[in-house]
């Protein structure tokens, strides 16, 4: 057994967001076989006190709680020339962390947990460096997407940040990412080779997440789960209310759109009440609203990665209508375990076939479930992580 350094930028613990799903089952895991010692932002006091549950699993615990607001972060990223992402989480304490418990434990080796904890690398020793996804692209695609002056504000961050990315897989050991997409793609951007650069996927907790019986209510109901103040969760869940309710409520005029989710942006809370649209702010477990949704929807425009709502609603067995973006990084097949729509115009069409055919619809979760049970159990994923720790 060896002793590691695990970097999060946010506490691993609970696991009930994309990234936090991510980094606890990687922590779980690395937890039964070495004595890790974990260093970690939290965004609010929550997150300090849901740490706590972790220290029977660990050895070190380091939680901070992350001070320097966006514009804090801008102006010094612009002062420094370096990417606001990174800056964001730039902090002495965390620095002297990680001196420290390198100089006083038998450190083999450190897990990095997204990109902007490689500025905490320790030095002198190997590291896996987990971006999850190539953020760089994320911040290009938004200012593809952007106008004024934040088009040049993404755009600066795109490639500082890419800039920084490349720096620091130069240096470490091995590169990961959720997805043969994300690293294929990092791999062409920076020319490194397929041993340095390697996909690591994202499971799904087959047993949490499990079919129920369907509970259909009197109306249609149709489900969009997520953090809420993410930009691309915000656009996909706004534009769906916007450009396919409208259609899907002339069809079916007492149809619903529950957008289930912590932290709704302003956006998303002004559509409340409005034409079906149901805006749920944080709930204790999502589970009950995929049980009861006609279809799960994924109309996201900006995504990287592997989509955890897409996998969750899989294993629930529910019908799932996924944009092209969502779906890119999901192992299945369209048409056989969920439904791929590109646009506005596909998405309310694939939505009302499924509430016209309640039998292709339960057809189609069961064949989702069956995929994810032979595809995205956690034991399964993970399992490559231990031959490649041994290689680093």
């Amino acid at each position: 057994m060896s002793d590691l350094l695990f970097l999060a930028h946010r506490v691993p613990f609970p696991p009930d967001r994309g990234d936090k799903i991510r980094s606890y089952n990687i922590l779980k895991h690395l937890t039964e076989r070495h004595r890790v010692h974990l260093a970690t932002f939290a965004d609010d006091e929550a997150d300090v006190a849901a740490a706590e549950a972790l220290r029977p699993m660990i050895g070190r615990l380091h939680v901070e709680r992350r001070q320097r607001s966006r514009a804090a972060a801008a102006a010094v990223g612009f002062v420094k020339g370096q990417a606001i992402s990174v800056a964001a989480f730039a902090s002495p304490a965390m620095m002297r962390f990680v001196g420290t418990v390198t100089a006083e434990e038998p450190i083999d080796g450190a897990y990095i947990f997204s990109g902007q904890m490689a500025q905490y690398a320790p030095a002198g020793r190997p590291f896996a460096m987990d971006f999850v996804d190539m953020d760089s692209e994320k911040f290009a695609a938004y200012a593809a997407a952007a106008q004024g002056p934040m088009r040049w504000v993404w755009k600066r961050e795109a490639e500082r940040l890419f800039a920084f990315e490349r720096e620091v897989a130069a240096r470490a050991a091995v590169s990961l990412f959720v997805s043969d997409a994300e690293a294929a793609l990092f791999r062409d951007r920076t020319g490194l080779p397929d041993t340095r650069v390697l996909a690591l996927e994202n499971g799904i907790d087959l047993d949490r997440y499990q079919p129920a019986p369907h509970q259909a209510g009197k109306a249609p109901l149709i489900v969009f789960t997520g953090q809420m103040d993410y930009p691309p969760n915000i656009e996909a869940a706004a534009g769906f209310a916007r450009d396919a309710m409208p259609s899907i409520r002339a069809r079916h005029p007492d149809a619903r759109f529950a957008i289930v989710g912590r932290k709704p942006d302003a956006r998303l809370s002004a559509l409340g009440g409005r034409d079906g649209v149901e805006v749920t702010g944080e709930v204790p477990d999502v589970r009950p609203w995929l049980t009861q949704a006609d279809v799960v929807v994924a109309p996201l425009r900006i995504a990287r990665g592997v989509q955890n709502k897409v996998l969750e609603a899989m294993a629930m067995g529910r019908p799932i209508v996924a944009s092209p973006q969502a779906f890119e990084g999901i192992d299945a097949m369209p048409g056989r375990d969920l439904i791929v729509a590109d646009g506005p115009r596909a998405e309310v069409e694939a939505v009302l076939a499924l509430l016209g055919d309640p039998a292709r619809a339960e057809a189609l979760g069961a064949a989702a479930r069956a995929r994810v049970e032979a595809r995205y159990a956690w034991q399964a994923r993970l399992a490559p992580l231990d031959d490649l720790l041994e290689r680093v």
